[in-house]
């Protein structure tokens, strides 16, 4: 089977991680600074600050930015659910807007039509390895004093206009779960240019403490650890490697599968794509479902998934408020379907993954 996604981790990583275990020091630690300063360095930023999950770099960031109770925080809806549900966190209120339909991020007239004086910050995603379109919704934020924060979750190393995502706005919150471009294990970092806002998102990481035992604010236990910065470091030094590969996979994909009705991927004008996914969409002159596509591709060695099969508004946890419309979003959710893109694929792999979906008699 052809996995749809895998961790690139291999002899390194251990010695790294063995390294680490030898010294005693299994919690935050110099190993976590250090990982730390790199990422920072790597992503042309100030700051960095290493947490447990890209979830709780969402939090942290949100709450060091003073999101909370009252206010409105513009997300898109076609994303994965943590984007919101760090709103929610916080006490404040996701609003759920569309997206784009040629390269799914956040539309930036969606945005500015959902504005309004309770409005706190807008979190652009940079999904499936493209950012969003950052000068636009930059632009609305700026006139309109509104935080702008990146979900860089899925898009470590991606490209806007020559600059790295990460350094765009207010504060970058980066995921470094096992199917990333990178990875700790499990773990996020918060990226910033602000010295007093990495300062307090420290603090909340840490159980709110100024100093040892010294609790100034609400905190959680959101630190990272060093086995999992260990990683990073290692990652981090491959990444760039590890995303040319997954360009050079996409790439193939989308010079040869001419499948009738299959769309591949769009990049934005400027951008770099990082291919986090590799998301198709079946459009309606595709003679075949998606379920059976899929257990076609199951049947044949292939692995495939779909994100996202439910848009946030959609989900139960956000489907009390009927007047969330966002087509676009509810369209895709039903089309998507992601092939397998991680370095771990073969060009022999995308040869017999093209000859399978172009061959195929639905």
């Amino acid at each position: 089977m052809i996995p749809v996604a895998k961790p690139a981790v291999g002899d390194d990583e251990i010695a790294a991680v063995a390294a680490v275990m030898k010294t005693g020091m299994l919690a935050t630690g110099p190993e976590v600074t250090q990982f730390e300063e790199e990422f920072a360095g790597y992503c042309d930023v100030e700051h960095a600050v290493g947490v447990n999950t890209g979830t709780a770099a969402l939090h942290v960031a949100l709450k060091a930015l003073g999101v909370g109770h009252g206010d409105e925080v513009i997300v898109p809806a076609f994303t994965f659910i943590a984007t919101a549900t760090s709103v929610s966190m916080c006490g404040a209120k996701p609003v759920m807007v569309d997206v784009d339909e040629h390269c799914y991020t956040i539309d930036p007239d969606e945005v500015s039509e959902h504005l309004n004086a309770k409005t706190k910050a807008v979190i652009g995603v940079h999904l499936f390895g493209q950012s969003f379109a950052v000068e636009p919704v930059a632009e609305i934020c700026a006139d309109a004093d509104v935080l702008l924060v990146e979900d860089c979750a899925q898009a470590h190393g991606a490209l806007c206009k020559g600059k790295k995502v990460g350094g765009f706005g207010a504060a970058g919150c980066f995921s470094f779960y096992p199917t990333k471009n990178m990875t700790t294990g499990e773990g996020g970092m918060v990226t910033t240019n602000d010295a007093a806002l990495a300062d307090r998102c420290r603090r909340i990481a840490n159980h709110g403490q100024s100093d040892k035992y010294l609790h100034t604010e609400l905190g959680y236990n959101y630190r990272m650890t060093s086995i999992g910065a260990a990683i990073g470091r290692v990652q981090l030094r491959k990444l760039d490697e590890m995303n040319r590969k997954r360009q050079a996979n996409a790439a193939y994909y989308t010079k040869y599968l001419d499948a009738p009705g299959l769309k591949t991927p769009a990049i934005r004008a400027g951008c770099a794509h990082v291919f986090h996914q590799y998301v198709t969409e079946l459009k309606d002159a595709f003679p075949a479902d998606r379920e059976t596509v899929m257990a076609y591709l199951r049947e044949k060695g292939i692995g495939s998934a779909v994100h996202y099969p439910m848009p946030v508004h959609r989900q139960p946890l956000y489907a009390g408020d009927p007047g969330v419309r966002c087509p676009v979003s509810e369209d895709l959710s039903g089309r998507v379907l992601s092939l397998p893109v991680h370095p771990g694929v073969t060009e022999e792999n995308c040869a017999y993954i093209v000859a399978t979906i172009n061959g195929a008699e639905w």
